[in-house]
């Protein structure tokens, strides 16, 4: 077979783009039917395809609107995560109590703890009968390992409404104002929802002291594939309609007796009373015993100070333009 005689200028056996960079290489155009070199888009820009005519182009404001998008979706997603990752299971709430446990030298300043009694080998804790009731943490005086369970801060516990897990979007703080001590969940995202007041102690009162749940409040377990974790919510079967405005809350409501069937018994706060700082975080055994519990350790720092009711001072008026 005759071979065909090779063209002036060019080299047999190469192809003319053969050692170009990608960018030079010729590529098709949709529809014409010829063979046109276009530039490629530089590697690693955000590309459209454009219906109109066919070609590829750069598009910054579609990239920005994907961006915008993709932020958008990642508290709700975040939230949803949270919410399947973790279940809540029903405790027996007469072995539970809150305290508001002094921390620093001040004695004005509190943080949460919760007390559990696993077994009734020993009393892990005593209360008073009416509100407000001091609390004698006893688990403080032995080694309550298999006994009692103390939850001191978010490692232990955490906010939880209905099926959302709020441990990401809120924290429990204890502050005090002129009708007692408060127990409140403060949202940290914008976005959060309200205030709340999830506890109270029913007047004031100083050294540890019970704070009693607000109406539709108890505790939960919190649950991971259906194994119990060392870690309890502070729950509620909804949202409460009122939220904190910054007025003072309302009158404390009357004393009221202890249930009965609880482990524990009163105990004269003298007796056996542990100091202040046994019960700080850092000092003991400080995390919560559970059989068969887990959970990570999370550092949380101390309440703030007590606040004033959280009123603003009053302004001055201005005078009268003359």
């Amino acid at each position: 077979m005759p071979s065909t005689p090779p063209v002036a200028g060019r080299v047999p056996g190469r192809c003319r783009s053969a050692g170009r960079p990608p960018a030079l290489r010729p590529r098709v155009r949709p529809g014409s039917g010829l063979h046109t070199i276009h530039p490629a888009p530089h590697p690693g820009s955000v590309v459209t395809l454009s219906l109109r005519s066919g070609r590829l182009r750069r598009s910054p404001l579609a990239a920005l609107a994907l961006l915008l998008g993709l932020t958008a979706a990642l508290p709700s997603q975040r939230a949803s995560a949270q919410q399947a990752l973790f279940g809540a299971l029903e405790v027996e709430q007469q072995r539970f109590v809150l305290v508001a446990a002094p921390i620093g030298s001040s004695g004005s300043r509190y943080q949460l703890n919760i007390y559990e009694q696993i077994n009734d080998r020993r009393p892990c804790f005593a209360t008073g009968s009416a509100l407000p009731a001091p609390v004698n943490p006893l688990l403080a005086t032995f080694d309550f390992t298999g006994i009692c369970g103390r939850y001191i801060d978010a490692n232990g516990y955490s906010l939880r409404v209905g099926g959302t897990d709020l441990a990401t979007s809120y924290r429990l703080m204890v502050r005090t104002d002129a009708t007692g001590t408060l127990l409140v969940a403060l949202p940290t995202k914008s976005w959060a929802g309200p205030e709340m007041i999830v506890a109270r102690s029913g007047g004031p009162i100083g050294g540890f002291h019970k704070l009693e749940p607000e109406p539709g409040w108890r505790l939960m377990r919190r649950t991971y594939g259906g194994r119990r974790l060392g870690h309890l919510y502070v729950y509620s079967d909804s949202w409460p309609v009122a939220a904190i405005d910054g007025a003072a809350p309302a009158a404390a409501s009357p004393p009221r007796e202890r249930p009965a069937g609880s482990p524990m018994t009163p105990a004269p706060a003298a007796a056996g009373t542990a100091s202040p700082a046994a019960l700080e975080p850092g000092g003991g055994s400080g995390t919560a015993a559970s059989p068969g519990s887990a959970g990570a350790m999370e550092p949380q720092s101390g309440a703030p100070a007590a606040v004033d009711g959280g009123r603003a001072p009053a302004m001055p008026t201005p005078p009268p333009n003359l």
